[in-house]
């Protein structure tokens, strides 16, 4: 496994992020903890989580199966660098009570020991805002912080689904309080088929110094191979995937983007990996495995190398929007 550093931390990351949204809802706890062992013994050491993961009357459940994992072990816990989010209405029923979500101060002091309770644990690595809150301050939010970071409850901060100019106001805010460091690390949509982090977000990320944490790599199952598999009688394309399928222009770009990398011998979810690994701030991806299986082919992606011809081949099926401001002015 390769490493980086965090953004402008001293904390060091694998450049592959274990996601674990599956686990509980499609992945059982067994099979959860035999995927986390198997990347703890490849050397991925950087777990995301969120308070939500689970869904619906199970809010909760992920946490829940990543602490007893490490109450198997000690060592689980001291090797592992543990992201969560807090954002989300924790109420089964959707309706959640006043102050029991969003980024206030209360909510913020009830969510991180509600986590802390659920993953077994004293402490969080990385806790992320997994939303911006329009309703509330900075000076709140990080005064909430600053508290949590004093008691030894939480390392660091990160963010979720930012645009740039919130990463901006985020950490211009939290210097001109002189407190926390503020932000460093961005969790946005990002893949060779979603590049518009490019325009704003990921400049700002690289700005202020925060490590890029692309979620949805292969953008739902698009960039895995899809029509091939399709073709063999596989699982077929669901959800975002299928929806762009059904528009002919997108179904020819995913063609040639299978047939390049047909003809260079590439599996297309391991390319979509590798290509991330290739981006200007970006940490790593996260890939959320379902089996072991699945993490096997995205450990390959770590030591894929493409090839320039690879590379502009890529950008010519997906070019990007291009520099902010030239993107969109002279």
């Amino acid at each position: 496994m390769k490493y980086t550093q965090l953004g402008r931390t001293g904390l060091k990351v694998s450049r592959l992020v274990l996601g674990t949204m599956n686990f509980g809802p499609q992945t059982d706890e067994a099979d959860s903890h035999a995927i986390m062992d198997a990347a703890l013994d490849a050397g991925i050491n950087f777990f995301d989580t969120a308070n939500v993961y689970g869904w619906g009357e199970n809010k909760g459940r992920t946490e829940e199966i990543i602490g007893n994992w490490f109450a198997k072990s000690p060592d689980h816990r001291d090797k592992t660098v543990l992201a969560t989010k807090v954002y989300g209405n924790m109420a089964a029923d959707g309706d959640a009570w006043p102050n029991h979500d969003k980024l206030s101060a209360v909510n913020i002091r009830r969510a991180v020991d509600a986590s802390l309770k659920r993953l077994q644990t004293d402490y969080i690595d990385v806790y992320q805002f997994h939303h911006i809150d329009r309703a509330t301050p900075f000076e709140e939010i990080w005064q909430a912080i600053d508290t949590l970071i004093q008691q030894g409850k939480i390392l660091y901060v990160g963010s979720s689904n930012f645009p740039g100019y919130k990463i901006a106001q985020a950490n211009e805010i939290a210097a001109r309080r002189g407190g926390t460091i503020g932000l460093v690390s961005e969790q946005c949509l990002y893949n060779l088929a979603e590049r518009r982090a490019e325009m704003e977000v990921i400049p700002a990320a690289q700005e202020y110094g925060l490590g890029v944490i692309p979620w949805s790599p292969l953008q739902g199952g698009l960039l895995g191979g899809v029509i091939k598999k399709e073709i063999s009688g596989g699982r077929r394309a669901s959800g975002r995937a299928a929806d762009t399928l059904a528009n002919p222009t997108s179904r020819a770009q995913i063609q040639a983007y299978e047939d390049l990398l047909d003809k260079h011998g590439i599996e297309p979810g391991e390319a979509a990996l590798a290509w991330l690994l290739t981006r200007p701030g970006v940490t790593g991806p996260i890939v959320g495995p379902r089996t072991a299986e699945q993490l096997e082919s995205a450990l390959r992606a770590v030591e894929l190398e493409l090839s320039e011809e690879v590379l502009t081949s890529l950008d010519e099926i997906f070019p990007g929007p291009g520099p902010s401001p030239e993107a969109f002015a002279w």
